[in-house]
């Protein structure tokens, strides 16, 4: 078994692992809400925000592991900024009446967090 001790987790690692928990739980909040609180249009954005930050934030926390290397480092930073800018830019749109021209930018953020991640793997 692994002492915990010996071999901590790096604050790095914590921080994407804890920012994943709390994405993957706002959206349980969110896609309620969705589901009783909004109608319409309003619905459909707060129910995608939701699938993106759950699903997000599982990898974040899946992914967090014990180590860190500079290529994983960057492709979870563009995850969770990119998870924050799409979810919050379509979340905001809702709830807040802001606009959701951090939507498209968001969305290129994760899409290129996840190739940094597979060329992380591959380098392995």
């Amino acid at each position: 078994m692994r002492d915990t001790m010996q071999h901590p987790r790096p604050p790095i690692s914590r921080l994407f692992a804890a920012s994943g928990c709390l994405l993957a739980g706002a959206a349980v909040a969110l896609s309620a809400y969705a589901a009783h609180g909004v109608d319409g249009d309003a619905r459909a954005r707060l129910s995608l925000a939701a699938a993106f930050a759950f699903g997000h934030g599982v990898a974040l926390a899946a992914l967090a592991g014990h180590t860190v290397r500079w290529l994983k480092t960057l492709g979870l930073a563009a995850l969770l900024l990119g998870v924050v800018l799409f979810c919050g830019s379509l979340a905001g749109a809702v709830l807040r009446g802001w606009s959701t021209a951090a939507a498209p930018v968001g969305g290129m953020l994760l899409i290129g967090g996840w190739l940094v991640l597979a060329a992380h793997s591959l380098r392995r």
